[in-house]
C-alpha cells in the first residue's frame, strides 16, 4: 500500500515551479507520492516535472476531468473525436511525468446534465472512447481508473456496481474502478460491501472525508472501509483528496464556502498519519 496526496488542495497546475518546496515537504511528511491534476496537457512541462519529482523520490499518479467540449458521451462526433484526442494527450503527459495510473471521471463531462438518466447510446459512446484511450495508455503501460461520482456531479456512473459493469464493457486489462470514499458514502447503501463485492476491479482509492476536509475527522465509516480494503487484499494507492478555497474555480465547483481545517499542510500531515495508523493497526 502507498499513501498519496492529490494536489488539487493547492493547485490545478502542478508544473509551476513555485510548488516544488511543497512537494519536498510532502515527502518529508512521509507521502510515497503525489497525484497530479492534468488539466493543461503539455507533455514537455510534465516531463520536466517528472525529472524533478524523481530527484525528490516522489512517485506519482494523475487525475483528469472532462468538459462539454470533449465529452465522450456527446452525440456530436466532432466532440467525441476531441475527447479521443484529449485523452491521448493526457496519457502522453502521464507517460512524460512518470505517472503509471490515471484516475478520475474520464468517461463523461463533469457538471453537465441532460435532465434524465444515462441512455444506452451515451453508455456505448463513452465505452468506445474509453477503449481508444485504454489502448493508447496500454502502449505506455499506464492503467486507467474510472471514478464514479455522486449524482450531483455526473450522471453516467454513480456507484461501484455500474462502474464495474462499465469496466467490463470497456474490456481492456489496464482499466479498473476508482473508488472514492466521499462519493461512495453518498451513493452506496453499504460502502464497505461495495468494496468487497467489486474489489477485484478496484485499482485506485481516494481517501476523502464526507465534508472534503481532513480524513478521519468526519463521519465516513472508516473502520469498515479499511477493513474491507484489507479483506480484498488491496495493495494500491490510498490517496487523500481534499478541497479548500485555494482555487476559486475549484471551490465553486466543489461548493466549498467555509474553512474546515487549520491549513492545507496540516490537513495533509494529519490525513497521512491517519491512513498509516489505520492500515498498520490491521497488519498487526
Amino acid at each position: 500500500m502507498k499513501v498519496g496526496m492529490n494536489l488539487l488542495l493547492w493547485t490545478d497546475d502542478p508544473c509551476d515551479d513555485r510548488w516544488m518546496p511543497l512537494y519536498g515537504r510532502l515527502k518529508e511528511v512521509g507521502f510515497d507520492g503525489i497525484e497530479l491534476p492534468v488539466f493543461d496537457p503539455d507533455p514537455e512541462r510534465f516531463a520536466a516535472l517528472g525529472r524533478r519529482l524523481d530527484d525528490l523520490g516522489l512517485e506519482r499518479t494523475a487525475i483528469a476531468v472532462r468538459g462539454v467540449e470533449d465529452d465522450p458521451i456527446s452525440p456530436d462526433r466532432a466532440v467525441r473525436e476531441a475527447a479521443v484526442a484529449l485523452s491521448k494527450r493526457v496519457v502522453d503527459c502521464c507517460e512524460a511525468a512518470g505517472a503509471r495510473l490515471l484516475g478520475g471521471p474520464l468517461y463523461a463531462a463533469i457538471g453537465a446534465f441532460s435532465g434524465a438518466g444515462p441512455t444506452k447510446d451515451e453508455w456505448e459512446r463513452s465505452v468506445a472512447v474509453m477503449q481508444q484511450m485504454a489502448d493508447h495508455a496500454a502502449r505506455a503501460e499506464i492503467r486507467l481508473s474510472f471514478e464514479f461520482l455522486s449524482r450531483f456531479e455526473i450522471y453516467l456512473l454513480n456507484c461501484a456496481g455500474d462502474t464495474a459493469r462499465f469496466v467490463d464493457d470497456v474490456a481492456r486489462p489496464n482499466v479498473g474502478v476508482h473508488y472514492d470514499t466521499f462519493h461512495a458514502h453518498i451513493e452506496e447503501k453499504d460502502p464497505a460491501g461495495a468494496i468487497r463485492t467489486h474489489g477485484a476491479k478496484i485499482n485506485h482509492v481516494h481517501i476523502s472525508e464526507n465534508d472534503r476536509s481532513t480524513p478521519g475527522r468526519g463521519h465516513v465509516a472508516w473502520s469498515a472501509t479499511f477493513d474491507a480494503l484489507m479483506a480484498i487484499g488491496y495493495d494500491g494507492w490510498l490517496t487523500i483528496e481534499a478541497f479548500g478555497s485555494a482555487l476559486p474555480s475549484l471551490a465553486a465547483a466543489t461548493k466549498i464556502w467555509r474553512r474546515m481545517f487549520a491549513d492545507e499542510e496540516t490537513l495533509a500531515r494529519e490525513g497521512h498519519d491517519f491512513i498509516r495508523r489505520e492500515w498498520a493497526a490491521r497488519l498487526s
